[in-house]
């Protein structure tokens, strides 16, 4: 099954690749803005601006830039509630994994979808208007999908952002 662009995958099978200072340097510079021009870019890795593009793209080619994103602050477009559900599969439905997968991760309400070792399979991360939308959203996608056998719901009282992984 084909994963819709907005499914991003961590492949912890690739093999580790080596980053020598500058490249460290140009992770965490756009980790702090990704909207960074080169020339800035370039000028703050102490680097020729030609350099610096291709680094940049190198580091995209070499999959370790996967992507740049936007952050939105959710209660600033209505979605005040946020919450974790722990996901557990039925037994027998453990061929349906990839398909549940596929199902929650393209979900407008899902901001995180995480494949889980432990008690749980899945965690969640859901950002909803209101605790109606979140019960609404428990029932209607994960209560009644067939391959679920319980759902455990935190609801988040603050989040603190650390960031990105930075080499």
């Amino acid at each position: 099954m084909d994963q819709p662009q907005s499914v991003r995958r961590t492949n912890s099978s690739r093999p580790a690749v080596e980053l020598d200072d500058i490249d460290r340097m140009l992770i965490a510079l756009l980790t702090e803005d990704s909207r960074t021009t080169n020339a800035a870019l370039a000028e703050k890795a102490g680097i020729a601006q030609s350099t610096c593009l291709a680094r940049v793209r190198s580091l995209i080619s070499r999959g370790i830039i996967t992507g740049f994103t936007t952050i939105i602050d959710p209660a600033r477009v209505d979605l005040r509630l946020q919450a974790l559900i722990s996901v557990a599969i039925r037994a027998g439905a453990r061929a349906h994994i990839p398909e549940f997968e596929h199902d929650v991760s393209t979900l407008p309400q899902v901001v995180q979808c995480f494949f889980v070792g432990g008690a749980e399979d899945f965690v969640l991360h859901v950002a909803v208007r209101d605790s109606d939308d979140l019960r609404d959203f428990v029932l209607d996608h994960l209560s009644a999908h067939p391959a679920v056998a319980s759902t455990r719901t935190s609801v988040v009282f603050t989040h603190s952002r650390q960031g990105p992984v930075v080499p």
